[in-house]
């Protein structure tokens, strides 16, 4: 029988990460900050939250992050700038990202793992449940993943992560849930986590994305979780307590995702994300996939 539970209101975004895959081009400037074709990968995902309802954001950040937070603030000089020249659709822009949700902010100081960033978030976000977003992955706002998230968390209480079928070969590269179904065809059960594991020791090849909806009793775990793999306080040790306790804080279920996402923290991943988002864009993507047409075929007949 569904229950009805308390509404979510508040996203947390972890971006306190290095970027260490994009050096030299992360060296100055916040991974987050990398443009996917004409907006920053971490307005994606700020424009996600809300448009799932959740306008109040907590951004974790980390030393010389500061553009991060520039970025979503206004810029009094760019606007009056804009608006005497008359380019009231570049002003329009400029604003959107300011306009777009209440901001805060905190630092999370020693880069413990997702885990501790999380933990960071505690007295933002009290006593109540509350989403992660990872700015690594941009999710097509097409795929409302976030809200159904949020819809099958009023439904059940206790926490949500979503899950994304991968090949077994690229388990190893995500956390792993052991699963069981339940009557809803996109929702499973989670009965255990492994972070990382090896193909062979995988419960499944349903691999964490970084999407999640939690029971603030995470929290009261966190505090207490030791250092797991890569000497990290990983969030998956957390949520496997919960999972295997359902007295601390509810039980944990997963959507199962089949929709459009892109892993920005990859090189190639994030090359592709541009393309299929630039070719989508309809300023952009007439002129843009005719040029790729040509260029794929004139690659073609010289190989």
């Amino acid at each position: 029988m569904s229950q009805s539970h308390p509404r979510i209101s508040k996203a947390v975004i972890p971006a306190a990460g290095l970027g260490t895959r994009f050096l030299p081009a992360t060296k100055a400037t916040p991974k987050e900050m990398l443009p996917v074709v004409d907006k920053p990968a971490i307005q994606y995902v700020v424009e996600e939250a809300v448009a799932a309802g959740l306008d109040d954001v907590l951004m974790v950040t980390g030393r010389n992050k500061r553009p991060l937070e520039d970025h979503f603030d206004r810029n009094y000089e760019l606007e009056s700038a804009l608006q005497k020249k008359g380019d009231a659709d570049r002003l329009a822009k400029v604003q959107e990202s300011s306009d777009l949700a209440t901001m805060h902010y905190v630092r999370q100081g020693d880069p413990k793992g997702l885990g501790h960033a999380v933990l960071c978030a505690a007295p933002h976000v009290g006593d109540e449940p509350f989403a992660v977003l990872l700015g690594d992955d941009l999710i097509d706002p097409r795929d409302l993943l976030l809200q159904r998230m949020i819809d099958v968390q009023q439904q059940y209480g206790g926490s949500v992560i979503a899950l994304m079928e991968v090949a077994p070969e690229q388990i190893h590269l995500y956390g792993s849930a052991a699963v069981e179904a339940t009557a809803d065809s996109d929702v499973v059960r989670i009965s255990g986590l492994v972070e990382k594991p090896a193909p062979e020791d995988a419960p499944s090849n349903y691999a964490i994305i970084g999407r999640y909806v939690l029971d603030p009793a995470v929290f009261g775990i966190l505090r207490t979780t030791e250092p797991g793999r890569g000497g990290e306080i990983q969030l998956t040790d957390a949520l496997q307590q919960l999972a295997q306790d359902e007295k601390a804080g509810g039980p944990v279920h997963g959507v199962v995702f089949k929709g459009r996402r892109y892993d920005t923290g990859d090189r190639g991943d994030y090359l592709r994300a541009i393309v299929r988002l630039a070719c989508e864009r309809e300023d952009l993507g007439p002129d843009f996939r005719n040029w790729l047409r040509r260029y794929v075929t004139e690659e073609m007949q010289q190989r």
